[in-house]
């Protein structure tokens, strides 16, 4: 199985200027935790992207005011990213790796295209491969 067959096409994204507010609003309209962050909405080039956990970690518990911020300040980019073609088994394996619950998918011209969450794999794969995949991202990450 490809990863074409599972992902939600074309997700709503943001750019790097988008307030965090919109962005955040933008999360709650699609109850979505992350939002592709793309160079502009023409291009749709993938930069990065934005949690919810994102947007509080690197805001509110730094003492920002996240009304005043942009989504560049509080980013993840590059972003760990798969395309249409990438096998179910390699994709459950990036996200496994990177401990990520979601990775945005890139077309051959790195634009997005559509997004894979845990929750797209939980429902077309079976349990046990479902189960492995939420155990090993779930794993608490080493101290640096």
């Amino acid at each position: 199985m490809e990863v074409r067959e599972i992902m939600t096409p074309n997700p709503a994204c943001c750019t790097p200027d988008s307030s965090l507010e919109e962005t955040a609003r933008l999360m709650l309209r699609n109850d979505c935790g992350e939002i592709p962050v793309v160079e502009s909405e023409s291009t749709m080039r993938l930069v990065g992207v934005i949690t919810d956990r994102d947007i509080v970690c690197r805001s509110l518990a730094q003492g920002q005011d996240p009304l005043k911020m942009t989504v560049k300040d509080c980013m993840s980019a590059p972003a760990v990213t798969v395309t249409p073609e990438t096998s179910l088994e390699e994709c459950c394996q990036m996200m496994e790796t990177h401990q990520i619950r979601r990775v945005p998918v890139a077309d051959q011209n790195g634009c997005c295209c559509g997004i894979v969450s845990q929750a797209d794999i939980a429902r077309r794969t079976s349990s046990e491969q479902a189960g492995e995949m939420v155990k090993e991202v779930s794993q608490p990450q080493a101290a640096a």
